[in-house]
């Protein structure tokens, strides 16, 4: 008995679409050379929590129901009087998504949760690393259909970076743009 698992909607089109084309486009001669998606990190920054009880808790499940992955507790590694932070404090949730989960997030975010945002004009071209790889910052996890109003106890923001293959910024920007993410137009 073998149980067939679906490929991701975003994977298919990454090797029908996107991989000729990149190919093509750069002067590939061997298919390992064409960059992909190596995994998406999300990030959320939980300051808040030094003073309030509970904000990891909410924030935890918000990024569960955003990934469909439990999130990984970051902790402060030292303590800073000025702040109330002592070392071992939770400062942070962070979740890396790979394989099917990484590209089924990058099809709800690109198609279902960028189109919500509220006077989008487009993500800014200047956030790459000079190596290819993209960050993304999101104002408020409410974009996410996964989250209704009523179930988030306070608006947060986002750091998602997209972590790539590609060796220069030209050809990370090429490869996300051809996966559809919504860059501002020149």
């Amino acid at each position: 008995m073998t149980t067939s698992v679906k490929m991701p909607r975003m994977l298919e089109q990454y090797q029908k679409d996107v991989f000729p084309v990149m190919q093509n486009e750069f002067g590939y001669q061997n298919p390992m050379q064409v960059p992909t998606l190596n995994k998406i990190a999300v990030n959320i920054g939980l300051g808040e929590a030094v003073n309030s009880s509970g904000v990891v808790e909410h924030a935890t499940d918000d990024l569960m129901a955003i990934t469909g992955q439990r999130p990984y507790v970051r902790r402060a590694k030292e303590s800073i009087s000025n702040f109330k932070l002592r070392e071992g404090m939770p400062i942070g949730l962070s979740v890396t998504l790979r394989h099917t989960r990484m590209w089924e997030f990058y099809d709800r975010l690109v198609n279902s949760s960028m189109p919500r945002i509220r006077d989008f004009r487009g993500c800014s071209t200047r956030a790459f690393d000079g190596r290819g790889n993209y960050s993304l910052g999101i104002t408020e996890q409410l974009i996410f259909p996964e989250l209704s109003f009523e179930d988030v106890d306070r608006v947060r923001g986002l750091q998602v970076n997209f972590v790539t293959t590609a060796k220069t910024d030209e050809e990370g920007r090429r490869l996300l743009e051809l996966l559809g993410m919504p860059f501002q137009r020149r």
